[in-house]
């Protein structure tokens, strides 16, 4: 075995599989609490007798972060090293984990929520750092980064199913006390290479600290407004308060972006039309997908009477079809375009939802589940596609920037399909709730088909160089899947 090589420190050898697993399992724990947490919102709602818009924060406020802090989070890795942000934001997560599982009420959960979504956005953009910093040959970057992105889509799949069995063996508390031990081993394996900062991209940027603020108000205000109006109506004072402070917010953010010098988010971004259009189609994606998947948690269990395990394994199909389709994206795109990949995947995922609405009542899982492999398999396929399209309609030198927004989108589609299609079914019996997740599945199909449209209007055709060799040579887009 070759003798690992000394950093220029000295102190300790470089071990970048070391640091390659670190980020994967940053990366599945991150990922893996968005998924696994839903299926314990009936064991939530026993223990605490909290409604729909009360269960709706607890995924929320963990999505909400995450999303505000993304580019934040990735600014501090390139100004202060990202080893460091990343075990920092292990740090953060498990004890905001440890608040979670003690927690004594429902808002002292949704509080603790909320601090694990800020180590979430500290894990995620500072993981794929320190795998690029680990692997300077650009092919084994390549295959690295590959690895990285597989780990999310495999958390993905099984967070359902493993949120089902600790719920149905040890409770609801378990899903969040999980995170420790994993948190504890990725700092570990994280502290064992001594890579230098040298990683560092923009080694000065400022952290926007106005932006940041502005974007943290209008995303909270928005999420108040969308989640509150189940339990108090559109035409409530709280909730026309909160829609005119994310007004507020929303025109300041977009000022102060215009006349900073060092924007969060700068916007000559959005001049390209692939950038922009791929923007929303990310958004779109995940409002469809995890609306969907935080409405039927609650379906499979309340009104089909599936335990906890059972209601995770109903998932297993759908995201293990979107899992086969992210390894299929890529030679496709290669062959055929981003563009055309992008308007087949979310064609297929608009018809898997939009065939799913007339089955729902028929209690029937056969009737379902081959909706949810087209469904998942479009899911798939859009995914990896739509990363590409964006990643080479920016400029190089923001690749960084423009996989933060990617990410702050798709999580804001997730924020806001959690909340909609939440108050779509409402706080009703059976008899309400299925009319309900039909109308979902009608949002949520025909917010794939608008991303189709704009697949097919907005990518230009160039977007299929980001794949090609020369494209790799020159830049690593940072592969993706449904999270």
């Amino acid at each position: 075995m070759t003798p690992a090589a000394q950093s220029p420190s000295g102190r300790r050898p470089d071990r970048p599989a070391l640091t390659l697993l670190a980020a994967c399992l940053g990366f599945v724990v991150v990922i893996l609490d968005v998924s696994i947490v839903n299926v314990a919102t009936k064991a939530l709602a026993g223990e605490f007798g909290g409604s729909i818009s009360g269960l709706e924060w607890v995924i929320n406020g963990y999505t909400l972060t995450f999303a505000a802090f993304l580019l934040t989070a990735g600014a501090m890795g390139d100004r202060f090293d990202p080893g460091r942000i990343f075990v920092a934001g292990f740090g953060v997560f498990a004890a905001a984990s440890l608040a979670c599982g003690a927690a004594p009420s429902l808002g002292v959960l949704i509080a603790a929520r909320i601090l694990q979504g800020v180590g979430a956005a500290m894990i995620v953009p500072s993981s794929l750092s320190i795998v690029n910093a680990g692997f300077p040959d650009p092919a084994r970057r390549a295959r690295a980064i590959s690895l990285w992105a597989a780990a999310g889509g495999l958390a993905l799949a099984l967070g359902p199913v493993v949120g089902g069995v600790l719920v149905d063996g040890l409770g609801w508390r378990s899903v969040f006390y999980v995170n420790v031990p994993l948190a504890v081993v990725g700092i570990l394996l994280a502290r064992a290479d001594a890579r230098p900062a040298a990683v560092r991209t923009t080694a000065r940027r400022s952290l926007d600290l106005p932006g940041q603020l502005l974007a943290v108000v209008a995303l909270g205000a928005l999420t108040a407004a969308t989640v509150e109006a189940n339990a108090r109506g559109w035409t409530s004072p709280a909730v026309l308060g909160f829609a005119a402070v994310f007004a507020v917010a929303l025109a300041g953010f977009v000022a102060v972006e215009r006349r900073g010098t060092d924007p969060m988010l700068p916007p000559k971004l959005f001049r390209h039309r692939t950038f922009t259009a791929t923007t929303l189609i990310g958004g779109l994606l995940n409002f469809g997908f995890y609306g969907l998947v935080f409405v039927f948690s609650i379906f499979f269990q309340e009104v089909w009477g599936y335990s906890p395990s059972v209601a995770g394994l109903a998932f297993l199909p759908m995201t293990a079809a979107v899992l086969a389709a992210n390894l299929a994206s890529g030679p496709l795109v290669r062959r055929y375009g981003a563009r055309r990949v992008l308007v087949a995947g979310n064609t297929l995922a608009a018809l898997g939802y939009l065939a799913t609405a007339p089955a729902v009542g028929s209690h029937s899982y056969a009737a379902v589940v081959t909706q949810f492999l087209v469904a998942g398999a479009g899911l798939g396929l859009a995914v990896p596609a739509m990363t590409n399209a964006m990643l080479g309609a920016a400029d190089p030198a923001h690749a960084g920037v423009a996989s933060g927004v990617l990410n702050a989108s798709r999580q804001i589609g997730g924020l806001l399909g959690v909340a909609v299609m939440g108050l779509l079914v409402g706080d009703g019996d059976s008899g309400q709730f299925v009319p309900g997740l039909r109308a979902a599945l009608l949002w949520a199909g025909g917010a794939l088909a608008v991303g189709a449209v704009l697949s097919a209007t907005g990518v230009r055709p160039a977007a299929r160089s980001a794949v090609t060799a020369t494209g790799e040579a020159r830049r690593t887009p940072a592969p993706s899947t449904v999270h």
